[in-house]
């Protein structure tokens, strides 16, 4: 979840706010890759989710990290909820998902080397105080009984919210984890481009990260069941975005949509106010029930552009949203995913030509069928593993052209970090099927041997 936002000026003209998203537009050179991942704490002895306080809590990791690293303790009242450092931080999820949100990097050798560093340091805190972390899409076992609240003001009001709109907003939030790539855009054209194509292209990753086939301790049905969770949730602020297809689309269009997302909070002085079910086009003219007389600031309108959770978001960058969280070596090959398929216009539009004749409907139902089947859903008469292969072939030429060398110079490109997604489609299937084949045969049924395969 994004943390609050700061430094705009007041709101005083409609324009403001379609500017504030084209002032994110950056020339080619300036272009940058911010990675996030999420990951599940738990104590080694009882494989119990980590509670906030306690000597193996969420609230000691971050201490350890602080005490050990120099990172920047982030405070919410008295109680610490985060880190910053090096243009990076960590954040906690509802139910104490430990997330970093990476700096905005040049190369996918930059951003893999500071998860890599990050995923180190969390694991030599995590050794010292008996608990682990691991990474899978859902929470495997736990119930929602077993989940602690993280102590932020935000947590609460969702937490209410989504227990009264759709029927899994708080699976969501507190039992679920993602790999999110973050990327820029040029200009609105390239803006319009590339947000169609990440979210027509959005179920590829899906199923090709969809790694979540457990839910309190059984198998669920699901390869994606964090996807499938997705789709219960709250949807006046999720989904595919027909509209984005649609002739005239452009910035305006995104902060109509916004305006039409119902408010969650406003946050003043270190408290989030409830603001549930407001409109923000009431805020902009002063007759906001929660702030009676007062007018929003781009801060304001920052933070509620963060309530909207569609498989694929822009506010001054855009977010791909839709991989489950996984294992330590998947995490470098979402960015590469995108980057690929984003970053030079040849591969950007070579996706496009594959996506460009399907339906608004025929995009929806594969949203809903690749969190059942995974890499065997099919589109327009095609399996999406197919897609997916000629998706990875389309990625590895602009990661090619590309050209940005890692390791001084001795790797000539980013292409090998699709090495892990290129496995997964030369098998056949996705890492779901994977761990339901062992749980059925190699582990006998024991849904416990998931966090030894797991953990980092």
């Amino acid at each position: 979840m994004s943390i609050p936002q700061s430094g705009g000026g007041p709101i005083t003209d409609h324009s403001q706010l379609a500017q504030y998203l084209a002032d994110g537009c950056k020339p080619k050179d300036q272009w940058r890759i911010g990675t996030e991942h999420e990951k599940f704490g738990y104590c080694k002895d009882t494989f119990l989710p980590l509670p906030y306080e306690g000597e193996r809590s969420i609230k000691a990791v971050l201490f350890g990290l602080r005490d050990r690293y120099g990172w920047t303790p982030v405070f919410e009242g008295d109680n610490i909820v985060g880190l910053e450092k090096d243009g990076a931080n960590v954040s906690l999820e509802p139910g104490g998902q430990l997330e970093l949100s990476g700096a905005p990097l040049q190369t996918i050798h930059q951003t893999c080397d500071e998860a890599n560093e990050h995923l180190r340091e969390v694991k030599s805190i995590a050794e010292d105080i008996g608990v682990r972390f691991f990474g899978m899409g859902a929470a495997p076992e736990w119930t929602h009984e077993q989940m602690p609240m993280m102590p932020k003001g935000r947590y609460k009001l969702m937490t209410k919210h989504m227990g009264e709109v759709g029927a899994h907003g708080t699976k969501m939030m507190y039992r679920t984890t993602t790999i999110q790539v973050n990327l820029d855009f040029a200009s609105e054209p390239d803006m319009v481009q590339k947000l169609r194509v990440a979210l027509a292209l959005q179920p590829f990753a899906t199923a090709l990260f969809a790694n979540s086939p457990f839910f309190e301790g059984k198998l669920n049905g699901y390869h994606s069941f964090r996807s499938h969770i997705w789709q219960g949730t709250d949807a006046a602020r999720t989904g595919m975005l027909p509209f984005v297809f649609e002739d005239g689309f452009g910035f305006e269009a995104w902060v109509q949509y916004a305006l039409d997302v119902p408010m969650y909070f406003v946050y003043r002085d270190g408290k989030y106010i409830d603001a549930l079910g407001m409109s923000f086009r009431d805020f902009l003219v002063g007759k906001l029930p929660a702030l009676p007389g007062e007018t929003p600031t781009l801060s304001d309108w920052a933070d509620h552009l963060t309530t909207a959770f569609p498989e694929a978001r822009i506010k001054q960058y855009m977010e791909m949203r839709g991989a489950d969280g996984g294992p330590w070596r998947k995490i470098c090959a979402l960015p590469a995913f995108w980057v690929g398929l984003m970053y030079e216009q040849s591969s950007l539009d070579a996706a496009w030509d594959i996506a460009k004749g399907w339906t608004a409907q025929q995009r929806d139902q594969l949203r809903v069928d690749v969190a059942k089947l995974g890499l065997q859903a099919k589109i327009g008469g095609r399996k999406v593993l197919d897609i997916a292969r000629d998706l990875l072939e389309i990625s590895k030429a602009g990661l090619v052209a590309r050209a940005r060398p890692g390791a001084g110079g001795l790797i000539p490109d980013e292409s090998h970090f699709l090495n892990a997604l290129q496995e997964i489609v030369d098998r056949g299937y996705c890492p779901a099927e994977k761990l339901m084949r062992l749980y059925r045969c190699e582990w006998g049924g024991d849904i416990r041997r998931v966090y030894q395969e797991y953990s980092y």
